[in-house]
């Protein structure tokens, strides 16, 4: 499929891009190759290959799980515009 000239200012206009007239050929030429790339990529036979979620093999990195109160409660709480007994203390909403 060939992007003619006409196509690639709809497309700048659609993705609200200003592209000059002298430009639009060379835009249309490029957006040609995408398009004609994208139809090679839908010729090649994926059947029976498993979806990557990344191109190189990597674990996550693991941590021990230890559940911690994380011991900085006076931390945490000296951000809070009002805190009491601990806790965030918030302003009642429902009657």
């Amino acid at each position: 499929m060939s992007i003619d000239i006409d196509t690639a200012r709809r497309v700048a206009h659609l993705a609200r891009i200003a592209v000059a007239e002298d430009d639009l050929p060379r835009l249309a030429g490029e957006l040609s190759g995408i398009v004609s790339f994208m139809e090679q990529l839908n010729e090649v036979d994926v059947e029976g290959v498993e979806p990557m979620t990344s191109v190189t093999p990597m674990r996550l990195a693991r941590r021990e799980d230890v559940v911690t109160d994380g011991n900085i409660q006076k931390q945490i709480l000296s951000n809070a515009p009002d805190a009491r007994e601990g806790f965030f203390a918030v302003p009642k909403v429902v009657e």
